[in-house]
């Protein structure tokens, strides 16, 4: 018959146990830099539009949320296309949602910190994103991306790296593209 220090000591270990397991799950969860805001169809369109996606491109939508980008441009032009978000919720609801639109075989998604991603076969790059960020990955993006690669973000620019085009769309919601340049001079 086990004694009550024996019993304390167990139970003191499976705590610990718990303790280091729940813990490690903590560690394991990833962090989210930007919340999950959903572009506007208007404005998916208006980017799409913006960078003249067509059916040779292979967009690239970092911080892919539902998908959105990715499937209206698989399904309106004919593109290829990755997206990648760090939330798995994200990933599953952008699967789902490309396989109801029926371009899953043209689109997919993968959970990845967008930090640690390869997109140089991108032809097409899409953002919505926090200006942090967007500055975060400017330097990313200008030594990965070919020359006359297409860069469109929702709402935040570059800093000082000034965009080819702007413009507002639905009355105050701004769109910024920028066209990767064939000597990349632009300030990192």
């Amino acid at each position: 018959m086990p004694n009550q220090k024996s019993c304390m000591f167990f139970l003191t270990l499976v705590f610990a146990s718990l303790l280091a397991v729940a813990h490690g799950q903590d560690q394991q969860e990833k962090k989210l830099d930007v919340p999950y805001v959903p572009t506007p169809q208007t404005v998916v369109d208006a980017m799409l539009n913006m960078a003249a996606v067509n059916k040779d491109d292979v967009l690239y939508d970092l911080g892919c949320g539902d998908g959105r980008i990715i499937i209206t441009a698989a399904k309106k032009y004919g593109a290829r296309g990755v997206g990648v978000d760090i939330d798995p919720d994200r990933i599953k609801e952008a699967n789902a949602n490309a396989k109801q639109a029926g371009v899953s075989d043209r689109v997919k998604f993968i959970e990845q910190d967008l930090f640690q991603t390869d997109f140089k076969e991108a032809s097409v790059v899409t953002l919505y994103l926090l200006p942090e960020i967007n500055l975060k990955l400017r330097p990313i993006l200008l030594s990965q991306l070919k020359p006359g690669t297409r860069v469109v973000s929702h709402a935040f620019d570059m800093g000082d790296w000034k965009p080819d085009k702007a413009e507002t769309v639905d009355g105050d919601r701004k769109i910024y593209f920028w066209i990767i340049p064939e000597t990349k001079t632009t300030k990192q």
